[in-house]
């Protein structure tokens, strides 16, 4: 702990400090108390654990507070454990045992449902936090940055190198390469991935150099079906010297790496100087096999294009969309109709359509692809009691009066920001007598749960799911119901 300081001495932007951590607050700040003549100052350093003793550089000095950069972990926490696989900047928490890890989350989540929620009974209100089925090896989809700096893990050091992983914490212009299994993802992509990077170095094409804006070699996308066993690949390159790219050999060497488990390999243009897979302007083909994968949840097939939004962690989708539809059938008629916000590529439509045959269910999706990709797979999987619209959710409600006071439920599954003022006014307008609310980010659900609350809605309960275990991420689904 850094010594403490008189009234003339406080803490500057830049400013380098040491300090033990000793809570945690929502999305995985760490808290450190600093002693000062004028009582304590509080910091916080993300992505820590209570009991670290770290490093790091002010950003931000408040009055009472500061935020903080983490630069180093100078001691472990005596709660984190060794784990046999390479340390990545996306899942900081991965040395803590779940257990620990979701103590923390209910505990921080509890604390923002009742701070901005304003629900004050919101310990009693905590319906459960359900756990992932697997905690490793989870996600099926991962996006590798080239880059021509790279971070050195041993020696801290920026070098101009070849580059092929993860971004550096906090920085968006420097990759780790990545260079063994990190436990998230697949395991025989992952420890093939030097390989892979070798091959593009050895090209002689340079990667990203993303201050200079110019280079080859851009992004490396990988999606995975969990019902199959398949890979899908995305290379990601500017057309600058495309031609000089022997892709033939990229293709015969994920072949050899893969073989039966390569679904497919697509090749984007992406001339943008913006830091993105998927170009503003440009082009994507399919180099050889298909352009899609097939996953499975809760027995439907559905397509996956690279594109497309897709639960991250499938398995653990199928416990959130199981919770949120026990949520939805305890208080719809299994004849009512049902509005499907938000709904991506179909999913929770189609679960809700199976569970309750003889509902009319409405599913809304601004993204056209995704909502053909949700037509595609009703149709493929018998579903005829749901209909899907492309629309922007602002304007659906806008154009479709019609349903105004004949929806029995609304289904919310917004993106991590929320879902926009606006359209919770034309939700909250199509008076539903009940809502059932699917959040990626349960800061936004507990602010819309106020809004909620002011316009007749009580928080009847509400659930947390694990989703992304080492993360500070956790998913949140709550029942609400219009007051008498």
């Amino acid at each position: 702990m850094s010594a403490k300081r008189n009234n003339n001495n406080a803490l500057k932007r830049g400013e380098e400090i040491e300090v033990t951590i000793s809570k945690m607050a929502f999305g995985g700040r760490g808290i450190a108390k600093m002693p000062t003549e004028k009582g304590e100052l509080v910091v916080f350093v993300p992505n820590t654990i209570p009991g670290q003793v770290v490093k790091c550089r002010v950003v931000k000095s408040r009055k009472n507070h500061v935020e903080t950069k983490l630069l180093e972990i100078v001691e472990k926490s005596p709660d984190e454990v060794s784990i046999p696989y390479q340390p990545i900047a996306g899942a900081p928490y991965a040395t803590l045992p779940v257990q620990l890890q979701q103590k923390y989350k209910q505990e921080t989540c509890i604390d923002l449902f009742r701070r901005i929620g304003g629900v004050q009974n919101a310990d009693i209100l905590f319906d459960t936090l359900l756990s992932s089925p697997d905690n490793w090896h989870y996600r099926n989809k991962m996006e590798y940055s080239f880059a021509a700096i790279r971070y050195d893990l041993h020696t801290h050091e920026e070098l101009d190198e070849f580059a092929l992983g993860f971004k550096h914490r906090g920085t968006w212009w420097m990759v780790e390469n990545l260079d063994a299994d990190s436990g998230l993802f697949d395991e025989q992509v992952e420890n093939n991935l030097h390989i892979i990077r070798k091959f593009c170095e050895d090209s002689g094409l340079p990667p990203w150099h993303a201050p200079r804006r110019e280079g080859f070699f851009r992004f490396l996308t990988v999606r995975k079906s969990y019902a199959n066993d398949q890979v899908l690949f995305n290379l990601v390159t500017t057309s600058d010297n495309l031609a000089k790219f022997d892709m033939d050999g990229f293709v015969q060497l994920l072949q050899k790496l893969f073989a039966e488990r390569l679904a497919g390999i697509l090749h984007t243009i992406n001339d943008d100087k913006g830091d993105r897979v998927q170009p503003l302007e440009g082009a994507s083909r399919t180099i050889v096999g298909k352009d899609f994968i097939t996953e499975n949840l809760s027995g439907i097939d559905f397509d996956i294009r690279m594109e497309s939004f897709f639960q991250t962690n499938p398995k653990s989708a199928e416990v959130l969309y199981n919770k949120a539809i026990s949520y939805l059938k305890e208080k719809v008629n299994t004849e009512g109709t049902i509005l499907d916000l938000f709904c991506g590529t179909g999913t929770i439509s189609q679960l809700v359509s199976r569970e309750m045959p003889h509902a009319k269910v409405i599913g809304v999706e601004i993204e056209q692809s995704a909502v053909e990709d949700a037509r595609k797979a009703a149709a493929a999987n018998g579903v005829t009691n749901t209909t899907f619209y492309a629309a922007d959710v602002n304007k659906f409600l806008q154009e479709h009066p019609q349903y105004g006071g004949k929806i029995d439920a609304v289904i919310l599954d917004p993106p991590r920001a929320g879902i926009a003022p606006k359209a919770l006014k034309r939700t909250i307008e199509l008076h539903a007598p009940i809502i059932v609310y699917i959040s990626c980010n349960p800061a936004t659900l507990a602010r819309d749960t106020n809004t909620l609350n002011q316009e007749g809605f009580e928080l009847v309960k509400y659930s947390l799911v694990d989703q992304f275990p080492h993360t500070s991420h956790v998913e949140a689904v709550a029942l609400f119901q219009k007051k008498s």
